[in-house]
């Protein structure tokens, strides 16, 4: 490959993780004409489109997807190395990119980042709120967060917060007009409020407990969000019965704003985990947030790939 399109092997890094020219072209504080171009420099170079760009979207090509498999990883090892050749001066720094969804944020990565930001300022961390579980090596994120059983068995993980409850909350209001369910069953009578995932489309169905077994439970109401906190506000407001993991409506909870339904049910979900590639870890910048989120979380250690993220209890 010519040596004068290695710059813009990072452009096409950046289009990928940002989902579009445009915000790329914010990222890198350039022109989207300049980020475009250099695009098209990689794509005539390559022989192949890297991108399909329609008037709402760009997503990876076939061709794209298999330059980006490699190139990402190539690019962080770059990225570390640089980073690590400041850390052996004593100078932690770089851009540390984390990928997490809503749900994540109040729970763990805003106490954490904002440790990070007192003890370690020359460290610009970047979260990027994404609920549609993203391959973080294909865009180029350092790091991101997930649900215990759903972080893949080759990362390495780290526990962020206990297990917790996914439970029902519904306001008084709602309850005092339109009753309280009293079984599982009798949630078809009430207004639920729908949950839809970002990624596939489909709508989720409740997780709960029926005579100590698992039971996926398909809720109708006249509302569906992608957020969790969205629906928390909804329940609030009245509309009807949202689930949600208890850590987020504890405060609600408490002081009478929303009322617990068929806590008998509640659903015990594995905790959040902190997770990355094995090689990742080697990274300083990296290296210090784990380490900080392993203290704030009153933890020794690492859950490693192999033994899985509940290791890490």
């Amino acid at each position: 490959m010519d040596r004068q399109l290695l710059p813009h092997l990072a452009i096409v890094l950046a289009v990928h993780r940002r989902g579009g020219f445009a915000a790329a072209a914010g990222e890198l504080g350039m022109s989207a004409s300049a980020v475009s171009h250099a695009v098209r420099a990689v794509e005539e170079q390559l022989g192949q489109p890297l991108f399909a760009r329609t008037t709402r979207s760009v997503r990876l090509t076939e061709a794209g997807e298999a330059l980006l498999h490699v190139l990402a990883p190539a690019m962080s090892e770059i990225a570390d190395a640089v980073d690590g050749f400041g850390a052996s001066f004593g100078r932690v720094g770089g851009v540390l990119r984390i990928n997490a969804p809503h749900v994540a944020l109040p729970m763990a990565i805003t106490p954490l980042v904002a440790e990070m930001s007192r003890r370690h300022p020359g460290v610009e961390v970047e979260v990027t709120s994404d609920d549609g579980l993203a391959d973080i090596v294909a865009g180029g994120w350092d790091a991101g967060v997930r649900l215990g059983h759903t972080v893949a068995q080759d990362m390495v993980a780290v526990r962020l917060t206990p297990p917790f409850k996914a439970i029902m909350v519904a306001s008084p209001g709602y309850l005092a007009s339109a009753g309280v369910p009293r079984n599982i069953a009798a949630l078809a009578r009430h207004n639920c409020i729908g949950f839809r995932f970002v990624t596939s489309g489909g709508a989720y169905a409740w997780d709960l407990v029926e005579r100590k077994a698992h039971v996926a439970v398909e809720v109708k109401g006249t509302v569906r969000v992608t957020n969790a906190l969205y629906a928390k506000d909804l329940a609030l407001a009245g509309v009807g019965i949202a689930y949600i993991f208890e850590p987020l409506v504890r405060a609600e909870l408490a002081d009478g704003r929303l009322r617990q339904i068929l806590p008998a049910s509640a659903f015990e979900e594995p905790g959040l985990f902190l997770y990355f590639p094995r090689r990742g870890a080697e990274a300083p910048k990296l290296r210090v947030f784990v380490d900080l989120a392993r203290e704030m979380a009153g933890l020794a250690g690492l859950a490693m790939a192999g033994s899985g993220p509940s290791s890490g209890k």
